[in-house]
Protein backbone atom coordinates (compact mmCIF):
# COMPACT_ATOMS: atom_id res chain seq x y z
CA UNK A 1 0.00 0.00 0.00
CA UNK A 2 2.65 2.23 0.97
CA UNK A 3 4.64 1.79 -2.36
CA UNK A 4 1.91 2.45 -4.50
CA UNK A 5 0.37 5.26 -2.43
CA UNK A 6 3.78 7.09 -2.89
CA UNK A 7 3.73 6.76 -6.38
CA UNK A 8 0.39 7.98 -6.95
CA UNK A 9 0.79 11.28 -4.59
CA UNK A 10 4.10 12.24 -6.04
CA UNK A 11 2.75 12.83 -9.53
CA UNK A 12 0.67 15.34 -7.86
CA UNK A 13 2.54 16.58 -4.82
CA UNK A 14 6.13 16.51 -3.72
CA UNK A 15 8.13 13.94 -1.83
CA UNK A 16 7.88 16.62 1.81
CA UNK A 17 4.37 15.66 1.94
CA UNK A 18 3.61 12.41 -0.50
CA UNK A 19 5.47 10.36 2.17
CA UNK A 20 4.53 11.25 5.44
CA UNK A 21 0.99 10.68 3.43
CA UNK A 22 2.05 7.04 2.15
CA UNK A 23 2.92 6.01 5.49
CA UNK A 24 0.33 7.33 6.86
CA UNK A 25 -2.18 5.75 4.43
CA UNK A 26 -0.24 2.16 5.67
CA UNK A 27 -0.95 2.93 8.97
CA UNK A 28 -4.77 3.57 8.08
CA UNK A 29 -4.80 -0.07 5.91
CA UNK A 30 -2.48 -1.89 8.20
CA UNK A 31 -3.57 -1.19 12.04
CA UNK A 32 -6.82 0.57 11.58
CA UNK A 33 -8.24 -2.17 8.46
CA UNK A 34 -9.53 0.98 6.78
CA UNK A 35 -11.19 -0.21 3.25
CA UNK A 36 -9.83 0.21 -0.12
CA UNK A 37 -12.49 2.69 -0.62
CA UNK A 38 -11.82 4.65 2.72
CA UNK A 39 -8.08 4.63 1.59
CA UNK A 40 -8.94 5.77 -1.75
CA UNK A 41 -10.77 8.51 -0.57
CA UNK A 42 -8.45 9.93 2.20
CA UNK A 43 -5.72 9.55 -0.55
CA UNK A 44 -7.65 12.07 -3.00
CA UNK A 45 -8.16 14.62 0.18
CA UNK A 46 -4.50 14.92 1.13
CA UNK A 47 -3.32 14.81 -2.20
CA UNK A 48 -5.49 17.97 -2.74
CA UNK A 49 -4.07 19.77 0.33
CA UNK A 50 -0.59 18.80 -1.36
CA UNK A 51 -1.44 20.01 -4.68
CA UNK A 52 -2.25 23.60 -2.90
CA UNK A 53 1.01 23.08 -0.89
CA UNK A 54 3.06 22.55 -4.01
CA UNK A 55 1.25 25.33 -6.73
CA UNK A 56 0.31 27.60 -3.76
CA UNK A 57 2.52 27.99 -0.98
CA UNK A 58 6.09 27.54 -1.91
CA UNK A 59 6.35 24.05 -1.02
CA UNK A 60 6.76 23.82 2.84
CA UNK A 61 8.20 20.81 4.90
CA UNK A 62 5.98 19.73 7.36
CA UNK A 63 6.85 21.11 10.32
CA UNK A 64 6.54 24.58 8.38
CA UNK A 65 2.43 23.83 7.47
CA UNK A 66 0.92 26.58 9.60
CA UNK A 67 -3.10 27.08 10.52
CA UNK A 68 -2.95 30.36 7.98
CA UNK A 69 -1.46 28.03 5.41
CA UNK A 70 -4.37 25.36 5.99
CA UNK A 71 -6.80 28.31 6.30
CA UNK A 72 -5.94 29.64 2.38
CA UNK A 73 -6.35 26.08 1.34
CA UNK A 74 -10.05 26.21 2.71
CA UNK A 75 -10.74 29.44 1.01
CA UNK A 76 -9.21 28.06 -2.20
CA UNK A 77 -12.04 25.29 -1.57
CA UNK A 78 -14.36 27.72 -0.99
CA UNK A 79 -13.92 29.36 -4.08
CA UNK A 80 -14.25 26.31 -6.01
CA UNK A 81 -17.89 25.64 -4.52
CA UNK A 82 -17.32 22.07 -3.78
CA UNK A 83 -20.41 20.90 -1.46
CA UNK A 84 -20.39 21.26 2.28
CA UNK A 85 -20.39 17.29 2.38
CA UNK A 86 -16.77 17.34 0.56
CA UNK A 87 -15.53 20.43 2.19
CA UNK A 88 -16.37 18.35 5.68
CA UNK A 89 -14.57 15.06 5.05
CA UNK A 90 -11.32 17.29 3.24
CA UNK A 91 -10.97 18.84 6.65
CA UNK A 92 -11.66 15.99 8.91
CA UNK A 93 -9.15 13.99 6.69
CA UNK A 94 -6.54 16.64 7.21
CA UNK A 95 -7.20 16.71 10.63
CA UNK A 96 -7.04 13.08 11.11
CA UNK A 97 -3.45 13.55 9.47
CA UNK A 98 -2.07 16.00 11.34
CA UNK A 99 -3.13 14.54 14.75
CA UNK A 100 -1.22 11.12 13.28
CA UNK A 101 1.87 13.29 12.27
CA UNK A 102 2.06 14.93 15.99
CA UNK A 103 1.73 11.54 17.52
CA UNK A 104 4.61 10.22 15.72
CA UNK A 105 6.69 13.47 16.45
CA UNK A 106 6.81 14.62 12.74
CA UNK A 107 5.63 18.02 13.24
CA UNK A 108 6.03 20.14 16.67
CA UNK A 109 2.22 21.63 16.78
CA UNK A 110 -0.73 20.60 14.92
CA UNK A 111 -1.72 22.88 12.92
CA UNK A 112 -5.11 21.91 12.05
CA UNK A 113 -6.31 21.41 15.57
CA UNK A 114 -8.78 24.98 15.23
CA UNK A 115 -9.84 24.47 11.68
CA UNK A 116 -13.47 23.66 12.25
CA UNK A 117 -15.52 22.00 9.51
CA UNK A 118 -18.64 22.78 8.41
CA UNK A 119 -21.90 20.96 9.24
CA UNK A 120 -22.67 18.12 6.86
CA UNK A 121 -25.61 18.65 4.62
CA UNK A 122 -28.02 16.05 6.34
CA UNK A 123 -30.51 15.85 3.19
CA UNK A 124 -33.29 13.30 2.97
CA UNK A 125 -33.08 10.33 0.76
CA UNK A 126 -35.33 9.58 -2.10
CA UNK A 127 -37.51 6.79 -1.61
CA UNK A 128 -39.00 4.45 -3.82
CA UNK A 129 -43.12 3.68 -3.09
CA UNK A 130 -43.56 -0.04 -3.22
CA UNK A 131 -45.25 -0.13 -6.28
CA UNK A 132 -42.25 1.06 -8.26
CA UNK A 133 -39.89 -1.48 -6.74
CA UNK A 134 -42.48 -4.35 -7.91
CA UNK A 135 -41.76 -2.50 -11.21
CA UNK A 136 -38.05 -1.84 -10.80
CA UNK A 137 -37.50 -5.81 -10.10
CA UNK A 138 -39.72 -6.74 -12.77
CA UNK A 139 -38.18 -4.63 -15.82
CA UNK A 140 -34.43 -5.57 -14.30
CA UNK A 141 -35.79 -9.18 -15.44
CA UNK A 142 -35.59 -8.07 -19.22
CA UNK A 143 -32.78 -8.94 -21.48
CA UNK A 144 -30.26 -5.86 -21.68
CA UNK A 145 -29.89 -4.70 -25.14
CA UNK A 146 -26.97 -2.65 -24.36
CA UNK A 147 -23.27 -2.12 -25.24
CA UNK A 148 -22.50 -4.84 -22.96
CA UNK A 149 -23.35 -7.67 -24.59
CA UNK A 150 -23.30 -6.40 -27.94
CA UNK A 151 -19.77 -6.48 -26.87
CA UNK A 152 -19.17 -9.76 -25.89
CA UNK A 153 -17.46 -12.26 -27.68
CA UNK A 154 -19.03 -14.65 -29.80
CA UNK A 155 -19.01 -18.06 -27.23
CA UNK A 156 -20.94 -18.84 -25.83
CA UNK A 157 -24.15 -17.96 -27.90
CA UNK A 158 -25.18 -14.18 -27.49
CA UNK A 159 -28.67 -15.41 -26.77
CA UNK A 160 -27.48 -17.28 -24.13
CA UNK A 161 -25.17 -14.68 -22.63
CA UNK A 162 -27.87 -11.82 -23.09
CA UNK A 163 -29.63 -14.02 -20.70
CA UNK A 164 -26.83 -14.96 -18.35
CA UNK A 165 -26.46 -10.70 -18.11
CA UNK A 166 -30.34 -10.43 -17.85
CA UNK A 167 -30.43 -12.75 -14.59
CA UNK A 168 -27.12 -11.07 -13.30
CA UNK A 169 -28.77 -7.86 -13.05
CA UNK A 170 -32.26 -9.33 -11.79
CA UNK A 171 -29.49 -10.60 -8.74
CA UNK A 172 -28.30 -7.15 -8.41
CA UNK A 173 -31.92 -5.31 -8.30
CA UNK A 174 -33.48 -7.99 -5.66
CA UNK A 175 -30.48 -8.07 -3.48
CA UNK A 176 -29.97 -4.85 -2.99
CA UNK A 177 -33.25 -4.26 -1.86
CA UNK A 178 -33.76 -7.62 0.11
CA UNK A 179 -30.64 -6.99 2.00
CA UNK A 180 -29.63 -3.01 2.07
CA UNK A 181 -26.16 -4.00 1.03
CA UNK A 182 -23.64 -1.01 -0.12
CA UNK A 183 -22.56 -1.60 -3.40
CA UNK A 184 -19.45 -2.21 -2.86
CA UNK A 185 -19.99 -5.04 -0.12
CA UNK A 186 -22.81 -6.55 -2.56
CA UNK A 187 -19.80 -6.60 -5.79
CA UNK A 188 -17.57 -7.68 -3.35
CA UNK A 189 -20.05 -11.06 -2.26
CA UNK A 190 -18.38 -14.71 -2.98
CA UNK A 191 -21.00 -17.98 -3.44
CA UNK A 192 -20.09 -19.00 -0.48
CA UNK A 193 -20.88 -16.49 1.58
CA UNK A 194 -24.60 -17.54 1.05
CA UNK A 195 -26.09 -18.87 2.92
CA UNK A 196 -29.55 -21.11 1.50
CA UNK A 197 -30.41 -22.97 4.19
CA UNK A 198 -31.16 -19.80 6.51
CA UNK A 199 -31.58 -17.66 3.57
CA UNK A 200 -28.78 -15.37 4.95
CA UNK A 201 -25.45 -13.20 3.44
CA UNK A 202 -22.43 -12.85 5.37
CA UNK A 203 -21.00 -9.44 4.38
CA UNK A 204 -17.69 -7.91 4.91
CA UNK A 205 -18.50 -3.90 5.67
CA UNK A 206 -16.81 -0.85 6.46
CA UNK A 207 -14.08 -0.72 8.52
CA UNK A 208 -13.88 -4.94 8.00
CA UNK A 209 -16.47 -5.53 9.98
CA UNK A 210 -18.83 -8.76 9.07
CA UNK A 211 -22.42 -9.30 9.66
CA UNK A 212 -25.03 -11.32 8.78
CA UNK A 213 -27.91 -10.33 6.73
CA UNK A 214 -31.03 -12.26 5.88
CA UNK A 215 -32.82 -12.17 1.99
CA UNK A 216 -36.56 -13.15 1.19
CA UNK A 217 -37.53 -16.12 -0.92
CA UNK A 218 -37.86 -13.73 -4.12
CA UNK A 219 -34.31 -12.99 -3.58
CA UNK A 220 -33.37 -16.88 -2.97
CA UNK A 221 -35.07 -18.11 -6.40
CA UNK A 222 -33.01 -15.47 -9.06
CA UNK A 223 -29.97 -15.79 -7.21
CA UNK A 224 -30.30 -20.09 -7.15
CA UNK A 225 -31.35 -19.68 -10.68
CA UNK A 226 -28.33 -17.64 -11.30
CA UNK A 227 -25.91 -19.96 -9.82
CA UNK A 228 -27.52 -22.98 -11.50
CA UNK A 229 -28.35 -21.50 -14.95
CA UNK A 230 -26.40 -18.48 -15.91
CA UNK A 231 -23.17 -17.80 -14.02
CA UNK A 232 -21.31 -20.57 -15.70
CA UNK A 233 -22.05 -18.83 -19.12
CA UNK A 234 -20.31 -15.40 -17.89
CA UNK A 235 -17.49 -16.95 -15.45
CA UNK A 236 -13.35 -17.47 -16.41
CA UNK A 237 -11.31 -18.71 -14.21
CA UNK A 238 -10.15 -15.27 -12.73
CA UNK A 239 -13.86 -14.79 -11.49
CA UNK A 240 -12.93 -17.24 -8.81
CA UNK A 241 -15.63 -17.58 -6.04
CA UNK A 242 -17.22 -14.03 -7.18
CA UNK A 243 -20.92 -14.39 -7.07
CA UNK A 244 -21.60 -11.67 -9.57
CA UNK A 245 -19.76 -12.13 -13.06
CA UNK A 246 -18.85 -9.12 -16.08
CA UNK A 247 -19.03 -10.40 -19.41
CA UNK A 248 -15.49 -10.13 -19.71
CA UNK A 249 -15.72 -13.20 -17.15
CA UNK A 250 -14.08 -11.50 -13.99
CA UNK A 251 -15.52 -10.00 -10.76
CA UNK A 252 -18.04 -7.38 -11.09
CA UNK A 253 -16.87 -4.19 -10.42
CA UNK A 254 -19.16 -1.20 -8.54
CA UNK A 255 -18.83 0.98 -11.64
CA UNK A 256 -20.75 -1.64 -13.64
CA UNK A 257 -22.92 -2.79 -11.06
CA UNK A 258 -24.12 0.94 -10.33
CA UNK A 259 -24.40 1.41 -14.09
CA UNK A 260 -26.83 -1.88 -14.06
CA UNK A 261 -29.50 -0.23 -11.22
CA UNK A 262 -28.95 3.69 -12.51
CA UNK A 263 -30.02 2.76 -16.13
CA UNK A 264 -33.42 0.78 -14.14
CA UNK A 265 -33.99 3.33 -11.98
CA UNK A 266 -33.98 5.56 -14.64
CA UNK A 267 -35.86 3.54 -17.06
CA UNK A 268 -39.10 3.71 -14.20
CA UNK A 269 -39.56 7.74 -15.20
CA UNK A 270 -41.36 8.50 -11.95
CA UNK A 271 -38.90 9.04 -9.52
CA UNK A 272 -35.63 11.30 -8.41
CA UNK A 273 -33.96 8.59 -6.64
CA UNK A 274 -30.96 7.70 -8.57
CA UNK A 275 -27.85 5.19 -7.94
CA UNK A 276 -27.64 2.25 -5.84
CA UNK A 277 -27.45 4.04 -3.12
CA UNK A 278 -31.44 4.46 -3.52
CA UNK A 279 -32.50 0.51 -2.85
CA UNK A 280 -30.49 1.26 0.71
CA UNK A 281 -32.32 4.06 1.52
CA UNK A 282 -35.76 2.20 0.56
CA UNK A 283 -35.19 -0.82 2.11
CA UNK A 284 -34.57 0.77 5.53
CA UNK A 285 -37.71 3.12 4.97
CA UNK A 286 -39.90 0.54 4.40
CA UNK A 287 -38.50 -1.59 7.51
CA UNK A 288 -39.30 1.53 9.57
CA UNK A 289 -42.52 1.89 8.05
CA UNK A 290 -43.12 -2.05 8.52
CA UNK A 291 -42.52 -1.85 12.62
CA UNK A 292 -38.88 -2.68 12.65
CA UNK A 293 -36.99 -2.02 15.48
CA UNK A 294 -34.38 1.19 15.12
CA UNK A 295 -31.36 -1.34 16.54
CA UNK A 296 -32.27 -3.81 14.39
CA UNK A 297 -32.37 -2.01 11.10
CA UNK A 298 -29.26 -0.63 12.29
CA UNK A 299 -27.08 -3.81 12.62
CA UNK A 300 -29.08 -4.83 9.02
CA UNK A 301 -27.36 -1.84 6.93
CA UNK A 302 -24.18 -2.13 8.99
CA UNK A 303 -24.33 1.75 10.33
CA UNK A 304 -21.33 2.07 13.19
CA UNK A 305 -23.88 4.82 14.55
CA UNK A 306 -27.32 5.21 15.50
CA UNK A 307 -27.79 8.61 14.25
CA UNK A 308 -27.20 7.47 10.34
CA UNK A 309 -29.88 4.81 11.12
CA UNK A 310 -32.11 7.57 12.23
CA UNK A 311 -32.11 10.00 8.95
CA UNK A 312 -34.33 7.06 7.79
CA UNK A 313 -37.33 8.14 10.81
CA UNK A 314 -37.48 11.46 9.32
CA UNK A 315 -38.13 10.12 6.02
CA UNK A 316 -40.89 7.80 7.96
CA UNK A 317 -42.33 10.51 9.52
CA UNK A 318 -42.75 12.85 6.47
CA UNK A 319 -44.52 10.36 4.32
CA UNK A 320 -46.53 10.28 7.09
CA UNK A 321 -47.50 13.88 7.55
CA UNK A 322 -47.94 14.08 3.89
CA UNK A 323 -50.70 11.14 4.26
CA UNK A 324 -52.35 13.27 7.19
CA UNK A 325 -52.58 16.35 5.46
CA UNK A 326 -54.56 14.37 2.23
CA UNK A 327 -56.63 12.27 4.62
CA UNK A 328 -57.78 13.80 7.74
CA UNK A 329 -60.25 16.10 7.51
CA UNK A 330 -59.08 18.47 9.76
CA UNK A 331 -55.08 18.45 9.02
Amino acid sequence: MKQESTTHASNAMSAKFAEPVADYLEYLQRERGRSTNTLRAYEVDLRNLGQFLLHHAQDPSLKQISVDTLRDWLAQLHESQISRTTLARRISAVKSFFAWTLKHQLIDADPALRLAAPRKERRLPHVLQPSQIDRLLSETAQPPAGKEVSESKPEPAPDAKSQAVAARDKVIAELLYASGLRISELVALDVDDIDFERRTVRVLGKGNKERVVPFGKPAERVIIGWIRSHRKVLARQEAQGALLVGVRGARLNVRQAREVISKALQSLGDTAASGPHALRHTVATHLLDGGADLRAVQEFLGHASLATTQLYTHVSVDRLRQSYRQAHPRA
